[in-house]
């Protein structure tokens, strides 16, 4: 081009035969002024489009590669790339590039001319991801663990790594288990033997019994809570803060006959907590997470009800009759109602089984401590 027009003359006319719908011109013209210009001045998108309208895919992926130099976080040259990557039979370095373009899109935005070609790349990235998912069970099969099944969703990104976050105190060290098996917990049978009488139990106070189970306290700001002062969550206390209600024991001997098999912590001023929780139909618990990671709650369905949920970590079960749920309230949960009838369970904390007995007597006194402070 010496002694020939000005390159970015050439530039400008390169892009001008683009837009009159003549790629092989433009084409022609950018490449000669990318013989001359530095890299930053050369719009190889524009010479990539061209290309690529030629059917020159090499070409085209040979200037989108530039423009990435240029600017490793263009949308527009990361679209690109992933479009000719997929073009070219390598889905899994189409799908990193659309995803960087999502990634980048999130923070800067997407230029409008490259907005068609975003959304083509969410519908191609969710379609890798399904016949990832496809193509690894068939690998592996059907038989695997509930641990490796959760695994697997992680990977495939179905659910999240929930983690323990405790709002008030973390014990270290502990299995991050969302719910636990129940049958290893053996006194739990011989709770499930007083099923029968603790059902007529709830029978016979249920009309007088419940009280909504989100409150304001004398002193404390309101709870931040949907359902404050709502019976929509209700509750029946056996026990509240270490403080056993003699009225409900007087009522309801089998409850508390139950309840005093559970290895229950016994903290002045704070454990144990036990009580009927009911959730009436619509009711919807939202995501949360509990004071400690040193407790397990446990369920026992005194009376379960179609429709009725309760998420812990990513895993979602429902109340069944005779099973009881045992899990890690310190894991964000939330729990709902759906169907027609009120579900009513008895709910109680106990020892994580993981934490010693030295431990536990540490902990009382710290939770104890915890209570005191500022009193007087």
């Amino acid at each position: 081009m010496a002694g020939a027009a000005d390159p970015q003359q050439v530039v400008r006319a390169g892009i001008a035969a683009l837009q009159a719908g003549d790629p092989a011109r433009g084409a022609a013209l950018l490449t000669e002024a990318a013989a001359v210009l530095p890299p930053e001045q050369i719009p190889w998108l524009a010479l990539g489009n061209a290309q690529l309208a030629l059917g020159r895919n090499d070409a085209a992926e040979a200037a989108i590669d530039q423009a990435l130099l240029v600017d490793g976080r263009d949308v527009g040259a990361l679209l690109f790339k992933g479009l000719l990557r997929e073009r070219g039979g390598d889905a899994r370095a189409a799908a990193s590039f659309f995803q960087a373009a999502l990634n980048q899109a999130a923070v800067t935005g997407c230029p409008p001319p490259f907005a068609d070609l975003l959304d083509y790349a969410r519908r191609a990235l969710a379609a890798a991801e399904t016949g990832f998912a496809d193509h690894l069970m068939a690998a592996i099969g059907d038989d695997v663990s509930p641990t490796m099944r959760t695994a697997i969703d992680m990977l495939m990104g179905r659910t999240e790594p929930y983690l323990q976050q405790p709002s008030l105190f973390y014990y270290p060290f502990l299995p991050q288990k969302w719910f636990y098996d129940w049958r290893d917990f053996p006194w739990l049978e011989d709770m499930l033997a007083l099923l029968p009488a603790m059902q007529d139990e709830l029978a016979a106070v249920e009309d007088e019994a419940f009280t909504p189970y989100v409150v304001r306290v004398p002193g404390r700001p309101a709870p931040n809570n949907p359902l404050l002062d709502d019976p929509a969550w209700g509750a029946f206390y056996f026990w509240r803060e270490g403080s056993r209600n003699e009225a409900a024991a007087a009522r309801c001997p089998a409850t508390l006959q139950a309840l005093s098999l559970a290895p229950m912590p016994r903290i002045p001023g704070r454990a144990p907590n036990a009580l009927w929780s009911r959730l009436l139909p619509g009711a919807h618990i939202t995501p949360h997470v509990g004071l400690l990671n040193t407790r397990l709650i446990c369920h026992i369905p005194i009376r379960p009800a179609p429709g009725c949920t309760l998420r812990v970590g990513g895993e979602t079960r429902a109340w069944e009759p005779g099973v009881p749920l045992v899990f890690d309230d310190s894991v964000e949960h939330e729990a709902r109602n759906d169907g027609p009838e009120p579900r009513v369970v008895l709910l109680f904390e106990i020892w994580r089984p993981e934490v010693p007995e030295e431990d536990r007597e540490t902990l009382s006194r710290i939770f104890a401590a915890i209570n005191g402070y500022g009193i007087g």
